[in-house]
């Protein structure tokens, strides 16, 4: 990761990193602790401020990115009691190939090998969903699979990625 540290005279300094893609996340810190924060599509782009923080609120978020409360774990290292199988949730975009699909046209568990556990779909919970549950544009699919069928999941469900049984 290649962070930009810029003098800013006057007003303190500003650092910019550049996050997946040419997307740009800026900081500008001022002398008083305040921070500044920007977004910039990218390195010619102009930059778009997203909101300011307090020092007091700038310590607080730090320790939250740090991780200092809590660490993720690297999930490839972790064993639970479903064997190799997670649960993961997948959001079905508007344009998925699957919207509008019933579970079962969908192919889901024969495209992927993941199982659909239950659809959120706003407040509503639809629990172990049966085959002729038609899938909408923003369900959240609770789906219990192993890594490979979560991301064969994700590839399906995507836009223009993935293929109907």
């Amino acid at each position: 990761m290649v962070i930009h540290e810029v003098d800013v005279p006057g007003v303190g300094k500003q650092y910019e990193v550049a996050t997946n893609g040419e997307t740009r996340f800026v900081v500008i810190v001022h002398h008083d602790g305040r921070r500044e924060i920007y977004r910039r599509e990218g390195p010619d782009a102009d930059a778009e401020k997203l909101f300011d923080l307090d020092a007091a609120t700038a310590r607080e978020a730090a320790s939250v990115l740090q991780g200092t409360d809590f660490r993720p774990l690297d999930l490839d290292d972790v064993e639970v009691p479903l064997g190799d199988a997670i649960m993961e949730w997948v959001e079905v975009p508007a344009d998925s190939p699957v919207a509008g699909e019933t579970l079962a046209a969908a192919g889901i568990r024969a495209e992927t090998g993941a199982t659909v556990a239950a659809v959120q779909r706003g407040a509503e919970t639809l629990a172990n969903p049966g085959a002729d549950t038609v899938l909408e544009p923003g369900d959240i699919l609770v789906a219990i699979g192993s890594r490979a069928e979560q991301k064969a999941l994700q590839s399906l469900v995507a836009p223009g990625e993935g293929e109907t049984a």
